[in-house]
């Protein structure tokens, strides 16, 4: 009897179980299908194919969406579910085209600089659009299909009558939640940290799942807003005990005022990397001035910009302030009415005039606004300023844009007694591909072969890097190189670089894939075909070998000569201000980053909590490390600190940003009196 009961028992479960099924085939099709799309989405960006915690993570955040549907009878829940649907396929497909220019995910305060878009529709259809973003879309698809043989068969009026929508949403929620249990039994502090933080979006979508990342980014978005609302007292507190303790006495060395009471030109290098500057196709350089300024100047050629989703803007913030990019959205649009302390207004009080220059529209990525922020006494821009003679990409060409910027410069310095200048570059902007027509520059491969017919050594020609992405690239930089090198030209005949220093800096790498720099490296031009992996002469461009290429060129150059050598130590974006400010004679009490050649040695922190110094990179995504000499040590002590430091600068560099704290430290002081 016993025994009969159990069977009983089994069958009326199985019963249950077939009838669920059964009557939540819509609801079952859209929860398998969003969690699939989540995964697809990991597998071709992060790449974690057998973790099985983002899994679990996604599920229970659909499951919780799926069960407000129950609360909409059955022949309206398909409009619930289909508009979920989209939702979450443009999750998926967003994030696959942003990952694979940006190397990141998509956050909701990137919606406040969406108009930025308007501007670069050519770098987003060129660049960024592939055949594997639209794959989400099957989600859609089936859904519909699903839809349509539910209706025909009565499926909605029989579910009508046997469903009882609270029931079935109760009992979703729960699944959720026990899923919900089950997953935050896994996470580690850190894990739970790095949610918060958010800095590091590839660890969090790794950890957290897809969905569970954009959520907390929406709520990271919006908190963005709320912030400055509450919570001041906190941040207030850690930067008052940040800045007490650390130590502000400037050292001086051989550098100490060296630039004092020369001007300066500040050339913004548009997407330019320090590799090309020692790179040549047949015996033509790529960038032949860029390596003839820094052979003749002090070059940094271990530098490093620092930006986030902000771009060109970030480091345009980063370069002028020595702080970090916000964590979330970019300085320039959501906190460009913050103040800070910056190059253009600590020079101002030494009694500099100074402005910038862009051959683009001054309302791109807020600059209008952002800059006289900074501090510039004028912004030159676009057809405001300049003659749009020649365009090249998003707008006026390098050439054109330098050949109008002297004359003006040359106006400036007679009725200024000194000035400092920043001129951003544009004509490298991705897609790279507007360059074709304006260079004759050739990325081919000319090589002597023997002419089996004539029994004589003849010049052939491999396609190499032409008709590549990273080949338009190197075209592009010569071409921004000859402009630049022109503007020395013309600068020097204006009698403009007596009294000047010209310093460059590139904004950011070129945001290439690692396929087109694994052509570059394994090419084999008598076949036209790349070496295979197992090859011995293979070259491999893995997580690593790509990150620590993406240093960009940073220069200081004057035409006497005073500055000559190579700086070898690691450096970064936010550095620039210290270094610069003790040639200069000025300095600013909140900079992250020091005088590089103040200290024995840097950190380079990047906004997604990785850090480098001369020794090692640490990957914060993995919590791996990569030595950068097989022959160092580190002790878990040295990885420890810097660290905690680099979470120490981010939070430190967001708090002055969100809450305003240099603007209100300032008000505080001079209510007390103090200077």
């Amino acid at each position: 009897m016993k025994f009969e009961t159990i069977i009983e028992s089994i069958k009326k479960i199985i019963a249950f179980i077939k009838q669920y099924f059964k009557t939540n085939i819509l609801v079952m099709t859209f929860v398998i299908s969003s969690v699939i799309n989540a995964s697809i989405l990991r597998f071709f960006t992060v790449k974690n194919y057998f973790e099985i915690r983002p899994i679990i993570a996604d599920l229970a955040l659909v499951l919780v969406i799926a069960a407000f549907g129950y609360f909409i009878k059955p022949k309206h829940q398909f409009r619930y579910y289909i508009t979920w649907s989209i939702i979450l396929t443009l999750i998926c497909l967003v994030n696959s085209i942003y990952y694979t220019n940006f190397l990141s995910f998509a956050s909701f305060s990137l919606l406040q600089t969406s108009l930025q878009l308007v501007g670069v529709t050519d770098a987003v259809v060129e660049n960024v659009m592939e055949l594997k973003d639209f794959c989400y879309i099957w989600q859609i698809v089936v859904m519909i299909f699903v839809h349509i043989k539910l209706k025909k068969k009565g499926y909605y009026d029989y579910v009508e009558k046997i469903e009882v929508g609270k029931v079935r949403a109760l009992n979703t929620l729960v699944a959720s939640l026990i899923f919900f249990g089950l997953f935050i039994s896994t996470l580690s502090s850190t894990d739970i940290s790095r949610l918060s933080k958010q800095w590091n979006r590839e660890y969090v979508v790794m950890c957290f799942g897809t969905y569970t990342y954009q959520a907390n980014d929406l709520v990271a978005t919006l908190q963005a807003k709320i912030n400055p609302l509450f919570g001041y007292d906190e941040h207030a507190k850690m930067f008052r005990e940040y800045y007490s303790e650390r130590d502000n006495s400037h050292q001086q060395n051989q550098y100490t005022n060296i630039l004092k009471g020369m001007n300066v030109i500040a050339i913004h290098a548009e997407s330019i990397q320090n590799f090309v500057l020692d790179t040549e196709f047949n015996g033509e350089p790529v960038a032949p001035n860029l390596k003839r300024l820094a052979s003749e100047g002090l070059y940094f050629s271990n530098f490093y910009a620092q930006e986030s989703v902000g771009t060109s803007s970030d480091s345009e913030f980063t370069f002028n302030t020595g702080l970090m990019p916000a964590s979330t959205g970019t300085v320039f649009v959501s906190y460009f009415d913050r103040e800070y302390v910056t190059i253009p207004k600590l020079l101002k009080e030494q009694g500099y005039y100074t402005f910038s220059m862009h051959g683009n529209n001054g309302s791109f990525w807020n600059r209008l606004n952002a800059h006289k922020s900074l501090g510039y006494d004028k912004y030159y821009n676009y057809k405001n300023d300049f003659v749009i003679d020649e365009t090249i990409g998003l707008g006026l060409s390098d050439k054109s844009f330098f050949r109008q910027a002297v004359p003006k410069i040359k106006t400036i310095s007679e009725q200024n007694k000194n000035f400092y200048g920043v001129l951003i570059m544009l004509t490298n902007h991705t897609p790279f591909s507007d360059i074709e027509g304006h260079t004759d520059y050739e990325v081919n491969y000319k090589y002597q072969a023997l002419n089996e017919e004539t029994g004589e050594m003849e010049e052939k020609v491999a396609p190499y890097m032409e008709g590549t992405k990273l080949g338009n690239y190197f075209k592009s930089v010569h071409y921004a190189d000859e402009a630049l090198g022109q503007f020395i030209n013309d600068m020097d005949e204006a009698g403009l670089l007596e009294n000047t220093a010209i310093v460059i800096y590139g904004d950011h790498d070129a945001k290439l894939k690692e396929s087109q720099y694994r052509r570059f490296y394994n090419y084999v031009p008598e076949t036209d075909s790349i070496l295979s992996s197992d090859d011995p002469a293979y070259i491999d461009v893995d997580y690593y070998t790509y990150e620590l290429n993406r240093k960009v060129p940073f220069i200081i150059w004057t035409k006497d000569h005073r500055l000559q050598g190579e700086v070898t130590k690691v450096t970064g974006m936010y550095n620039v201000l210290s270094t610069l400010g003790n040639m200069m004679g000025f300095s600013s009490p909140y900079a992250i980053g020091q005088d590089i050649f103040s200290i024995d040695e840097n950190v380079v922190v990047f906004p997604d909590g990785n850090w480098l110094t001369d020794k090692m990179y640490y990957n914060q995504s993995t919590d791996d490390i990569k030595l950068l000499n097989s022959n160092e040590t580190v002790s878990m002590e040295y990885v420890q600190k810097y660290t905690d430091f680099a979470e120490q600068a981010l939070s430190i560099s967001d708090s002055i940003i969100v809450y305003d704290l240099i603007k209100k430290t300032n008000e505080i002081k001079e209510l007390l009196g103090q200077e």
